[in-house]
């Protein structure tokens, strides 16, 4: 384990909370962000100044629209994820451009008060302190998965290096494209919850194969 990363006993019994609409991070995944809410330049430099720890959690309604973020009482699910802040740049409009790695799952078990505009939760990670470790040993059927990503990535017309997708260790490519193809709030949420690796690439076989019998369903139709 890299010297930087939080051991169990590092994990914060309460933390702030990044809600966003399909933004998924898992562990070990990196997410990108793009920072200019005045709420989360402070919730971010407050991480940065103490942990770099910051809690990624999916907004839940379905009445969401087009909204990205949203006010203090928007639904959110219960599991998210928290990240460290891994790389940060300022720019000249006042923006943050920060990349979170992803540290360990967590149940939030209670919403406390506002800190500086941005929401805190209560957090428990005793269910998911095995996301600290590499799973080197997920098993994936790299055939199948293959084979289905082909067709999905080809009708949403996404670009891919196919070649380096089935180079990457296990672990590594199905955190990649769980968090990087654009399925469902829904579909996220189960893949975030997915027990280990080899339950989240048996997920994501079937959403894919779901996904392209959906379209070949359409276009027949």
């Amino acid at each position: 384990m890299s010297p930087f990363e939080p051991r169990v006993e590092d994990l914060p019994s309460e933390i702030a909370i990044f809600p966003l609409k399909n933004a998924l991070l898992l562990p070990n995944g990196k997410l990108p962000l793009n920072v200019f809410e005045p709420r989360y330049l402070n919730l971010v430099q407050n991480a940065l100044s103490e942990t770099r720890i910051i809690g990624m959690v999916q907004l839940s309604g379905a009445d969401l629209g087009e909204m990205e973020s949203a006010g203090d009482d928007a639904p959110i699910f219960k599991i998210g994820c928290a990240g460290r802040v891994v790389s940060f740049q300022e720019t000249d409009d006042g923006r943050f451009l920060i990349t979170l790695k992803g540290i360990c799952r967590y149940r939030i078990k209670q919403e406390l008060a506002l800190v500086d505009g941005y929401r805190r939760v209560r957090s428990d990670f005793s269910l998911y302190t095995a996301d600290l470790y590499s799973d080197q040993n997920a098993v994936v059927d790299r055939p199948r998965l293959l084979s289905a990503l082909r067709f999905y990535l080809q009708y949403h017309d996404i670009n891919a290096d196919l070649d380096a997708i089935d180079k990457a260790p296990a672990d590594h490519l199905i955190t990649t494209l769980a968090m990087a193809c654009p399925f469902a709030t829904d579909e996220r949420q189960a893949l975030l919850e997915s027990k280990d690796g080899t339950s989240r690439a048996k997920l994501m076989i079937g959403l894919l194969e779901n996904a392209m019998a959906g379209d070949a369903a359409s276009v027949r139709h």
